[in-house]
């Protein structure tokens, strides 16, 4: 079984020319966590992907898949 992806954070970092070390520093988070999460291997809290919104200027649907086809 395939991994789903859930977030776009990879997607809206490489749009907006940022690296996982930006968003890293941006947040007070390890660059480790933030590569698990643009890979879906893990996912940030609700409460810390709109930390990610915020820090990226997007609204926080932004950084989702939408589960609807």
């Amino acid at each position: 079984m395939s991994k789903k992806a859930i977030n776009r954070i990879k997607v809206v970092l490489a749009e907006q020319d940022r690296t996982n070390k930006w968003l890293a520093e941006s947040l007070s988070k390890n660059e480790t966590t933030i590569s698990h999460w643009c890979t879906n291997e893990k996912q940030p809290s609700l409460e810390t992907l709109i930390g990610v919104a915020k820090v990226l200027n997007v609204d926080v649907r932004e950084l989702l898949h939408s589960t609807k086809q």
